[in-house]
């Protein structure tokens, strides 16, 4: 099986979703276009929905980021807008990782450009989704590449701190696991993470410290049956270790944007060393590795409300960006958040905000009132096309002018924003009182 539909099925993806990830890396190494995309679904034996969803990574392939940061949030929003299906999103993530791995054999421009791209948009993209692990691996990778003196640095002055911590946290495992049988608490494990290289490296940025006050290089996580038994075992382990002040964090009354869901403590253990402790359920532990993938793994099952909250907090998390909201539901991975908006690029590769229903007229006097005016064309992904017709997000707009040029009065039967018939109405106006 390749590496990206292993991730996918490690993070429970349904068979359909693996059918359409074999479509999609199919059409990757031979490219068709869309019709004959699902024409070749078909033959494979696949659903419609697997075929769509393939077609909606194929898609987000072709969406090449021109390296803006400042305009980078419109740019997620087009790329979520574009895949129409949450799946196609998480397939392309895990594919751009798999790609990342392999980053080495490409020339060392390209190399910069992708793993920026990887920076920029993919990690964001995990990030809002939930996809923890995901995100953190695509931020390393990138990382890497993008500040490779900086990396190995890092990369050598934590070997040995990782090493020690580790060891630490293993230690003190059996006296936490006796603080939380005392009171009755029997988690089903208790384990140990290690901070991502990039999310370290922007800690210590951000606070312009040293890796020795880093208190969560390493973390022991514990995982518990149920919410109650997550404030049990907080209590537990005040009571039989020393909490570091200021450093408790309840994100499980308080759930960060993207859904993520844990108690975390810091406490001083033997020798007086800090490490951090998360506390977190099953589900919220699956939620915090795979975000709104977890929903595979629970769409069956009887906790049902607690992942259609969950989902709905995502959901939520999207709909920030966008604020007029569409129809909410949860057993579907439809985005259906930019349902009333398009996201189109100009030819140098900026993203533009359109109104559901715009065309190529209102996309020319979104960029200036003089290219709106004297639009006398134009081409949509290289071909031309009518100016009446209606745009689809991720198409690439090119807008041609002819100087002079005054707008057409047919014009206001198709144009969208209220910007646009605004501006062709006052031109239309003075050029009948000129008359």
């Amino acid at each position: 099986m390749n590496n990206a539909a292993a991730i996918l099925k490690k993070m429970g993806a349904d068979e359909e979703t693996l059918a359409a990830c074999a479509i999609y890396l199919a059409e990757k190494k031979s490219p068709r276009n869309l019709k004959d995309t699902r024409a070749f679904a078909a033959g494979e034996g696949a659903d419609d929905s697997a075929a769509a969803i393939a077609v909606g990574a194929a898609k987000l392939g072709a969406i090449k980021y021109n390296g803006v940061k400042e305009r980078s949030e419109n740019f997620i929003k087009m790329f979520l807008a574009t895949a129409r299906d949450v799946r196609s999103v998480i397939i392309k993530l895990t594919d751009r990782y798999c790609e990342m791995q392999a980053l080495g054999s490409r020339p060392a421009g390209e190399q910069k450009q992708i793993a920026l791209e990887t920076l920029e948009i993919y990690a964001p993209i995990a990030n809002r989704l939930g996809i923890g692990e995901l995100k953190g691996l695509l931020e390393d990778e990138s990382f890497r590449y993008l500040l490779p003196a900086e990396f190995k640095r890092l990369e050598k002055e934590v070997a040995a701190r990782y090493e020690a911590r580790r060891n630490y946290a293993e230690k003190i495992k059996p006296l936490i696991l006796e603080a939380l049988k005392k009171e009755k608490i029997f988690p089903f494990e208790i384990n140990v993470r290690a901070k991502h290289f990039y999310s370290l490296y922007k800690k210590l940025q951000r606070r312009n410290t040293d890796l020795d006050k880093i208190h969560d290089l390493v973390a022991a996580r514990i995982i518990v049956k149920s919410i109650n038994d997550c404030y049990l075992a907080l209590g537990a382990l005040h009571n039989n270790f020393k909490p570091l002040a200021g450093f408790v964090n309840d994100y499980i009354a308080m759930p960060k944007p993207n859904g993520y869901q844990s108690l975390h403590t810091t406490i001083y253990g033997p020798e007086e060393k800090i490490i951090e402790i998360q506390i977190r359920t099953r589900q919220m532990h699956n939620r915090a590795e795979n975000g709104i993938a977890a929903h595979w793994a629970y769409k069956e099952k009887s906790n049902r409300q607690e992942i259609g909250d969950s989902e709905a907090a995502l959901i939520g998390q999207l709909r920030e960006w966008q604020k007029s909201i569409g129809n909410k539901n949860e057993d579907s991975f439809k985005i259906d958040v930019f349902n009333d908006r398009v996201f189109v690029l100009t030819p140098k590769g900026d993203v533009v905000d359109l109104p559901e229903g715009a065309t190529p007229v209102d996309f020319a006097y979104q960029i200036h009132s003089k290219i709106g005016d004297e639009c006398a064309g134009v081409r949509i992904n290289g071909k031309i096309a009518a100016l009446g017709d209606k745009l689809k997000s991720g198409e690439t707009i090119e807008i041609l002018v002819q100087k002079g040029k005054k707008p057409s009065a047919d014009w206001l039967n198709f144009v969208k924003t209220g910007e646009a018939k605004e501006r062709i109405k006052s031109v239309l106006k003075r050029k009948k009182l000129r008359i």
